[in-house]
């Protein structure tokens, strides 16, 4: 899906990152929206080869350490589907303007902000600190819908 003469996916591939096929939606709603210069993105969730990963409650089910990971696969994934919009120009992206996280957590479970940082370190690792710095938000709640362990959005700024 990534344009062969994107500079952005090609530096990243150097560091070794591999951008996934992005996800397909669900029904009644899209990937990303965009309005003017900003691109909305919908909710995303672990998703590995068209299967949910990572199920459950965080501190019951998973650890910190597996959240997190799963955070990082949500948020390529996010950048997948951002890629398709932009017809494998993430080279248009000027910057992640903010991201938001949702945890699937248990009742003494505080570790939402660690959690997310899987996601927030993805979007540094493609887009670098000039790009990919951004605003966040972060929430800890249950249930979560399919059981998944966390939910990845974000707003972004486009060319």
């Amino acid at each position: 899906m990534n344009n062969q003469n994107d500079t952005t996916s090609e530096q990243a591939r150097a560091k070794g990152i591999i951008i996934p096929e992005p996800p397909k939606t669900g029904a009644y709603h899209v990937a990303v929206v965009r309005t003017g210069n900003l691109l909305y993105h919908s909710g995303q969730t672990p998703i590995v080869d068209g299967e949910k990963v990572l199920l459950g409650t965080v501190g019951v089910d998973l650890t910190p350490e597996q959240a997190e990971e799963a955070a990082r696969i949500a948020a390529m994934n996010m950048i997948a589907q951002i890629s398709a919009f932009l017809g494998g120009q993430l080279d248009r992206v000027r910057r992640c303007v903010r991201l938001t996280g949702y945890v699937n957590s248990a009742p003494d479970f505080y570790e939402q902000p660690q959690v997310i940082h899987g996601a927030s370190k993805a979007v540094l690792d493609v887009f670098g600190e000039e790009r990919g710095l951004h605003a966040r938000a972060v929430f800890g709640m249950t249930p979560m819908p399919f059981n998944v362990c966390v939910v990845i959005d974000g707003i972004w700024e486009v060319e």
